[in-house]
């Protein structure tokens, strides 16, 4: 490191010896900065790590060993960089940076933020928390072999959230039930199964999520069946519980989790059932159900060489590991007691292979090809695979653009795009100058602002909470107050205050168009105003939209104005490696020139931002301009593909 930067002036030395600092996330990003930053000179160090080491974390987080497995990741990083900078001052936090008790006072204590996260949520949080205490922060992430870091200073560049970011792939509730056409489609299909057969018991637990059913749908317009006559039609496995029409969550209960009535349930008189709503099938090719009785007869292919997690199993293979898969969750379950619940995670052996034997028995229903344990694990844990030295070069720039900050030389930060390959100029890595503020931004303009277009007599208190100011606009804890003349507190964030609003529409409260909410996060030290447009011609199965909001889909390689969002992870916009549409999707252009635009491009209207994109570009051709967007959300929990670290 002291080679990289070179020696210190004595005034900066001092600087980094004696300021404060906090580092957000203490994974493949964070354990190369937290190394970086001692051997600086950075002495008074603050990390904050939610997460314990896995196993499959060894490979890159070289701050941990095999003895550290289950451990908090930010307390065994602060004691493996203290064993060779003993002379460091750092606390470890193991918690959620989004946990009240760091507040904006918390966050005014340092002198500079750095973020080493993977999910959109904390990104947008920390991001506010910065812009509210008046304290730079450096983003970073990394995709693969791609790399991102820039710089945010409050009213002096773009905030994380300036730039629209492509919302959350998500799939019509009647494909993922009725008809997958793409593995993807059986996977997601297999996480909401898991989600709904969390059981302990026999009695489930965790809230039913109505747009998590797994059972056919029987309202998909494109059926246009007569249900009177498929019931007449459609025959029940009487030997196996007498299945009848109800949800999987209640027969699965009532079966008492037995994996054979499970199996004949999922993949045969569910099938059966789907088969009877004829039209379907008329330009389809109609599902195969599978009986559990047949297939026990089958003799069970070679898996062949090669890594175990990359074979890829015969049906009988995948109906066993399901089996085993239903007993062993069964069998956590009540060993953990009355209350008790399971939580998905893609490195719990039991629920990864619950997943993959259910998405690849239902592949095979619906004549897909079946995917190897590693493929599934790909997309169901929405995963980039990280690359140890991409987390090595961005964390060595964070430190970088921290010393020139801490050098009062902020006009010389930079936004660093990291390559795959070197561009016609021969760089990997690619400097842009920062861009302004976005004056439209709903998060750091002086009076933030948006307008949602929405039903108020089919949104309810609680969708307006949860989906739009929490999951869309990145709230911890909002309260609402309707702008009505009266002040009519709507939503509280004091525990239980509203919560007789929750299942009411908003135009029980009369909100209708052109009412205006007062949204508040005090956490956050965030107001924001929001205009409700009422709408009665939404989309199928969009509930609200954002007036002004990007589109989802990336923009055309003519127009690339998206390219500055960072990312470590998205949850949001990557596809899974082994997807063969990634090159289709991209929503991030690679910058492939090393010249920095003009003062006179940094406007911060859509065209401007294209007039510069087009200016660092100038040198490039157009196979060589495109790169995915960085950002990171979900996912989570969510079903896009992230990056990891």
């Amino acid at each position: 490191m002291a080679q990289l930067v070179g020696p210190l002036r004595k005034e900066l030395a001092d600087s980094l010896s004696s300021c404060r600092v906090l580092v957000v996330g203490a994974g493949g990003i964070g354990c190369e900065l937290l190394k970086n930053l001692v051997l600086a000179g950075f002495k008074n160090i603050e990390v904050i790590d939610l997460d314990t080491i896995d196993v499959s974390n060894l490979n890159r987080q070289f701050l941990f060993q095999k003895k550290h497995v289950g451990k908090s990741k930010a307390q065994v990083a602060k004691e493996s960089v203290l064993r060779f900078c003993p002379s460091a001052n750092i606390t470890a936090y193991h918690d959620s940076i989004m946990n009240p008790d760091y507040n904006v006072e918390f966050f005014r204590n340092f002198q500079l933020v750095m973020n080493a996260l993977d999910n959109r949520a904390a990104r947008n949080h920390v991001n506010r928390m910065c812009l509210a205490a008046d304290i730079p922060l450096i983003e970073s992430g990394t995709a693969g072999y791609l790399g991102q870091v820039t710089v945010i200073k409050k009213g002096q560049t773009e905030c994380y959230e300036c730039q629209p970011k492509p919302t959350q792939k998500t799939f019509p509730g009647c494909t993922i039930r009725n008809t997958p056409s793409e593995p993807i489609h059986c996977i997601v299909w297999a996480k909401y199964l898991f989600n709904e057969l969390k059981t302990e018991r026999g009695c489930l637990f965790g809230e039913e999520d109505a747009d998590q059913e797994v059972s056919p749908d029987t309202a998909d317009p494109e059926a246009a069946w007569n249900p009177a006559d498929a019931a007449a039609r459609a025959t029940a496995s009487d030997q196996d519980g007498d299945i009848k029409r109800v949800s999987t969550k209640e027969w699965a209960r009532s079966t008492g989790y037995d994996p054979v009535k499970l199996f004949n349930k999922l993949f045969k008189d569910d099938i059966m059932y789907l088969l009877t709503m004829d039209k379907l099938w008329k330009k389809r090719k109609a599902p195969l159900p599978l009986d559990w009785t047949e297939i026990q007869q089958i003799g069970e292919e070679a898996c062949g060489t090669g890594l175990k997690d990359q074979h890829v199993l015969g049906v009988q293979g995948y109906a066993q590991l399901f089996r085993r898969s239903v007993e062993t969750l069964r069998s956590q379950l009540i060993e953990k007691g009355e209350g008790a619940e399971l939580v998905w995670d893609k490195d719990d052996p039991p629920a990864m292979d619950f997943v993959t034997a259910a998405a690849n028995l239902r592949m095979n229903v619906f004549s897909m090809n079946m995917k190897s344990r590693f493929d599934v694990k790909s997309m169901a844990g929405n995963i980039i695979p990280a690359i140890a030295t991409t987390n090595a070069v961005i964390a060595g720039l964070i430190v970088l653009e921290a010393l020139k900050i801490l050098n009062s030389d902020f006009d010389q930060c930079r936004t660093i795009f990291l390559n795959k390959q070197p561009n016609p100029r021969k760089k990997l890595l690619v400097p842009c100058a920062l861009d302004h503020p976005n004056p439209n931004c709903y998060v750091c303009t002086s009076k933030p602002e948006v307008t949602v277009k929405l039903n108020v007599h089919k949104t309810i208190v609680q969708a307006l909470q949860d989906k739009i100011l929490k999951e869309k606009f990145g709230m911890v804890a909002p309260d609402v107050q309707i702008e009505d003349g009266k002040g009519t507190i709507l939503i509280s964030s004091e525990e239980g205050e509203t919560e007789a609003n929750n299942n009411k529409f908003l135009s029980d409260f009369g909100i209708r168009n052109g009412s205006r909410l007062q949204v508040d996060d005090f956490l956050q030290d965030y107001t924001l105003l929001v205009n409700v447009i009422h709408s009665e011609e939404l989309e199928k199965d969009v509930e609200f939209e954002v007036v002004g909001d990007a589109p989802d889909k990336a923009p055309a390689p003519s127009a690339p104005e998206e390219e500055k969002n960072i990312a470590n992870g998205n949850k949001d916009s990557a596809q899974p490696s082994t997807s063969s549409k990634a090159a289709e999707d991209d929503d991030v252009l690679l910058v492939d020139s090393d010249e920095e635009p003009s003062s006179s491009t940094m406007e911060a209207s859509p065209e401007s931002s294209n007039r510069k994109r087009k200016h660092c570009d100038a040198d490039t051709d157009d196979a060589a301009s495109k790169r995915k967007r960085l950002d990171q959300q979900p996912a989570d929990d969510d079903d896009d593909v992230i990056a990891l670290d």
